[in-house]
């Protein structure tokens, strides 16, 4: 792999780079090739990133996409009523009615190692907006061929939906961590005829095929120095958290242990309909935040408000989001 350094990288996305960010057109329509050859960029808008250092390492936020969606109560606080959801919706300076749900692919570069976490909605996602990770990374500096690490936290499709492009891997030269649970459980083919049939397909189109390139891991395991997955099972069975630490800074990405940053964080016990065992996953909601407001950890949750980094609180029944500001460039 030839390295070209961040502010070199960040040149060429002036030039020739820009055929990463513009191409195809259905990802925002912002360059019409020519008949000699040449984009002719008549307005870029890259994706949202954001972009933070936990002591040697970079991290790298990238947005892929947004997706409002009305009745929060049909996805949180699926054991209370639409009235409570709204309630504490609206306490929070919220719509009762509706909410919005982004999610936040993360790079990592420890210096040695280029590594991935999830890898969005994909290009099914692309005519509405979404699977936009590609154009991002790009945006920040990184080209799909710098990834030497693609980790997977769990299988759902927002977050193993960017791992192939036409067919063929995303980032050809990565290798794959994932958890041993989580990748037997949808592989198994006594998903079929279930409701997790939709993801066990979608498991063997997208993270099958990657299977030889795969180091499979459990609680404890390393991807790299500094980085330890943790088991965080409930919102699937082999969710895995990752921490992240480099020169006394501290970051877990809980991925989906959390998926919304009030009815979430705050009301660890409502259910979600996403969490396939609800009972665990809000036992390990607990876990995990407890964890985070006791040792005052910074923390990146999949799903919370971009650039999706913040730290919590903790109160009488749950806890209090606090984005990120400036703890990091100190």
């Amino acid at each position: 792999m030839t390295v070209t350094s961040g502010i070199e990288r960040r040149a060429l996305l002036g030039s020739v780079g820009l055929g990463v960010l513009a191409a195809p057109a259905v990802l925002g329509g912002v360059a019409r090739a020519q008949e000699s050859n040449k984009l002719e960029i008549e307005r870029v808008v890259p994706p949202d990133n954001h972009r933070f250092k936990v002591g040697d390492f970079e991290v790298l936020v990238v947005k892929d996409g947004s997706r409002p969606s009305p009745n929060p109560a049909e996805t949180f606080g699926t054991n209370q009523t639409p009235e409570a959801v709204g309630a504490l919706l609206e306490q929070n300076f919220l719509p009762a009615d509706q909410l919005v749900t982004s999610f936040a692919p993360t790079l990592v570069s420890t210096g040695s190692d280029v590594i991935l976490f999830d890898t969005g909605l994909g290009p099914s996602a692309r005519a509405e907006g979404g699977g936009r990770l590609i154009e991002g990374l790009a945006a920040g500096g990184y080209m799909p061929e710098d990834i030497t690490i693609v980790v997977l936290t769990h299988m759902h499709g927002d977050h193993i939906g960017g791992l192939m492009e036409e067919g063929k891997p995303a980032f050809p030269n990565a290798r794959y961590v994932t958890g041993q649970a989580e990748y037997d459980f949808w592989t198994d083919t006594a998903r079929a005829g279930t409701p997790a049939e939709g993801g066990h397909k979608g498991v063997l189109a997208n993270v099958k095929p990657l299977a030889e390139k795969m180091t499979f891991i459990g609680e404890g395991g390393e991807v790299v120095s500094g980085i330890t997955g943790m088991m965080a099972a409930g919102h699937t069975p082999g969710h895995m958290v990752f921490h992240i630490e480099s020169q006394g800074r501290r970051l877990l990405l809980t991925a989906d242990t959390a998926n919304h940053f009030v009815l979430s964080l705050q009301k660890p016990d409502w259910e979600v309909r996403f969490d396939m065992d609800k009972a665990a996953a809000a036992a390990t909601r607990k876990k995990i935040f407890d964890m985070v407001a006791t040792d005052r950890i910074a923390f990146l949750g999949y799903h919370m408000p971009f650039p999706a980094v913040g730290f919590v609180e903790k109160l009488d029944q749950g806890y209090r989001f606090v984005p990120k500001s400036y703890q990091f460039d100190i």
